[in-house]
């Protein structure tokens, strides 16, 4: 049975895809779950409609995504200040993502979502330098180092 998806579907292809399935998978699963139509010539050139778009918005983001890579590289470092316990260095709380991302939004650089940065461990409990990942997108990731710096 030949599809053509309306949505991504995991192993299989993504939205405007035209694939081949066996019968049952098609009427039982696909189907019904409005993840896929029957391919005819004017789904097809629907289809051929969805994927210029979604070639077209995947170029429009990568753009995007290097814009704010280049924004972020042009900070260097970004320095947080947190209160310490003491002198050994460590911290009464933690340095979590959304902190990262005011940090970075302080130091004069884009407005981030707290859910595409990467901390090395779930949470920064130490004063020093960290490499924070920043996943803007697929295939681009930016590397920032976060210097936490002590105040008491």
């Amino acid at each position: 049975m030949k599809l053509i998806l309306t949505a991504d579907v995991d192993h299989l292809g993504s939205v405007g895809d035209t694939v081949e399935v066996k019968d049952g998978y098609g009427r039982n699963f696909l189907l019904p779950r409005g993840l896929a139509i029957v391919a005819s010539r004017g789904a097809q050139r629907q289809a051929d409609d969805i994927r210029r778009a979604r070639e077209i918005k995947t170029v429009r983001d990568r753009e995007h995504a290097n814009e704010i890579k280049t924004a972020i590289q042009a900070l260097g470092s970004v320095s947080l200040p947190v209160k310490t316990a003491a002198d050994s260095g460590k911290l009464f709380g933690s340095v979590t993502a959304g902190d990262v991302v005011a940090a970075i939004k302080k130091a004069g650089g884009p407005n981030l979502d707290k859910r595409i940065v990467r901390l090395p461990k779930a949470h920064i409990k130490a004063v020093g330098t960290h490499p924070v990942v920043v996943h803007l997108h697929p295939e681009i990731d930016v590397e920032v180092a976060l210097e936490v710096v002590g105040e008491s």
